[in-house]
């Protein structure tokens, strides 16, 4: 499968403002009234990645994450929209987030994501999906599909 670059239909990317004073800097990682109520987040988890290490590419059949790159350090993040009924099927899309440029992006289901640490450091990302992991009572299937365990995938982050 060959992917074009182009937006995917579902996907936004806000730029997340940090406010700044001499104790140091506050940001609004997210709103409940500038996101759909399907996409609300059920919960939250903050990960750290080693540098140049990359986690994906998967994507979820229901789930939608909304990532937070805020910093410390820089990420790629590679889309690929693979829901085929959509316009934008096939479309991929490479965004950078992270300290230099912060930034939340909302994944609807069926746009597989990866990120990758292009820092010297251990850097942070925040992650908000609209499904609680393994559902409540962590009782259910992960909502998960992942293309890294596949040698043959067509979604190679760069």
């Amino acid at each position: 499968m060959a992917f074009q670059d182009g937006p995917i239909q579902g996907v936004v990317i806000t730029p997340i403002r940090k406010f700044r004073d001499d104790r140091g800097w506050l940001a609004e990682v997210f709103r409940s009234d500038e996101i759909a109520p399907e996409y609300q987040p059920a919960m939250g988890y903050l990960s750290t990645s080693l540098p140049g290490v990359v986690r994906g590419p998967h994507e979820h059949e229901e789930q939608a994450d909304l990532f937070v790159f805020l910093g410390p350090g820089e990420f790629k993040i590679t889309l690929w929209d693979n829901r085929k009924a959509l316009p934008s099927y096939g479309s991929r899309m490479v965004v950078f987030g992270g300290e230099g440029n912060p930034i939340q992006v909302l994944i609807p289901p069926g746009v597989v994501h990866a990120y990758r640490n292009l820092s010297l450091k251990a850097s942070v990302v925040l992650n908000f999906p609209n499904q609680l992991f393994q559902g409540e009572g962590k009782k259910q299937p992960i909502d998960e599909i992942r293309h890294e365990d596949d040698p043959e995938t067509p979604f190679k982050p760069d």
